[in-house]
């Protein structure tokens, strides 16, 4: 089966949400308006925007080859994410209530739906300064990753590749 490939935005957010439940109906809604997807990734718990662009095209692959493990799209990159087969601790890398800092990803990308999703969020340039040693440990909590692999990839500033190897094992282990 041929895959054919798609356009996906992705940009970096914050938001202060109150309500999840609401905060979600308002996105499915811009969703279902602009026939897209709107995939929100908790950036703090993803290392980095490479991150959600392979999280995104895992889970297209899985859905357009059927074989998907979640039954939405939104849930299969979160999934994919978090490098698990378990929807209950994908949801770990999605929106919380309170202050979220978010890779917000629009599939395929359409530029209404960004302009929409203005009146809920607002889009900042991502943070300079890379992979904080808090974020370095709970990157590694999160994926199992261990000191002994850290070292062995040569240091922290490896750290992320080791995390889209998680990513990617999530295929396999399939």
């Amino acid at each position: 089966m041929e895959i054919q490939e798609f356009s996906a935005g992705i940009r970096y957010a914050t938001v202060t949400i109150q309500d999840r439940k609401a905060f979600l109906a308002a996105l499915h809604a811009i969703s279902d308006r602009h026939g897209t997807h709107i995939v929100c990734f908790d950036a703090d718990n993803l290392a980095g925007c490479q991150h959600a662009e392979k999280a995104i095209r895992f889970a297209r692959r899985a859905i357009a080859e059927g074989t998907a493990i979640s039954h939405s799209f939104e849930m299969e990159a979160l999934l994919y994410a978090g490098g698990t087969r378990q929807c209950s601790a994908a949801t770990r890398f999605g929106l919380h209530d309170g202050e979220n800092r978010l890779y917000v990803c629009c599939c395929p990308d359409v530029p209404a739906a960004w302009q929409d999703l203005l009146a809920c969020m607002e889009f900042v340039p991502e943070p300079a300064g890379g992979l904080t040693a808090e974020k370095a440990a709970r990157l590694c909590a999160l994926f199992g990753i261990t000191p002994d692999e850290i070292a062995a990839v040569g240091g922290d500033g490896n750290l992320p590749e080791l995390v889209l190897e998680r990513v990617a094992l999530l295929e396999v282990s399939k």
